[in-house]
């Protein structure tokens, strides 16, 4: 039967793609984008010119039967989002899902990831962890925060630059100041950026922002952590 490659991608720096993922990329029939028009310039730098198709949250459920069709007509497919593993708070699941109830291969191809760069690089708990990807924007937002406030183990969470001083702030009402915190941005990229502190720091350094850029992921130590 055919495989269907998941294939992570860079999260900003291009040197972060492995050869394997080039050379996987090279070898399959069809890619599937989460935005083609990004992909495109990953694509072409790696002077890979493969028919592409579009695989995003807003046609997932359209393009799945497109894609088993490919695999059925023994084309191998490779998957992947914008930057990081597809699956992953990005599109994938339903396409890994199907090429499974169809009989078909699944391989990762893994490569970066800002979930496990991020956490690895906090220096806060990490045998142990919860991921919640992004919070709900409105309905189940507090409760949510609330639930992360009692957590007994790290919490990782994604967010974007319009609210994570929201978030900061949000966290601030229902943790404790002394409560371990970890705010994570542009990984990999220019401007990298690992803020390291307790919550009561983080409050005051991120709300004295004037601009705020960039992707984030928020770590946060359960309630019991002390140093």
């Amino acid at each position: 039967m055919s495989t269907l490659f998941i294939v992570a991608t860079p999260i900003g720096n291009l040197g972060d793609f492995s050869s394997r993922a080039v050379e996987i990329l090279q070898q399959v029939d069809h890619i599937g984008c989460e935005d083609t028009r990004t992909s495109g310039v990953l694509l072409q730098h790696y002077e890979i010119d493969k028919p592409t198709f579009s695989f995003h949250q807003h046609n997932e459920h359209q393009k799945v039967e497109f894609l088993v069709d490919l695999l059925n007509q023994e084309k191998d497919v490779a998957l992947i989002s914008d930057a990081g593993m597809p699956g992953i708070s990005d599109p994938g699941f339903l396409a890994v899902r199907a090429a499974h109830q169809n009989g078909h291969t699944v391989s990762p191809i893994p490569g970066p990831s800002a979930l496990t760069a991020a956490i690895a690089a906090s220096g806060l708990p990490s045998d142990r962890f919860l991921f919640e990807g992004f919070l709900p924007q409105k309905k189940g937002r507090q409760t949510k925060i609330k639930e992360i406030a009692d957590a007994e183990i790290t919490t990782v969470l994604y967010e974007s630059p319009y609210r994570v001083v929201k978030l900061i702030n949000g966290l601030a009402e229902f943790c404790k100041g002394s409560r371990w915190v970890c705010v994570a941005r542009e990984i990999t990229k220019k401007f990298e950026e690992i803020d390291r502190g307790q919550l009561s720091e983080i409050v005051e350094r991120w709300n004295a922002k004037s601009s705020i850029k960039g992707e984030f992921v928020i770590i946060i130590a359960g309630k019991d952590y002390e140093e």
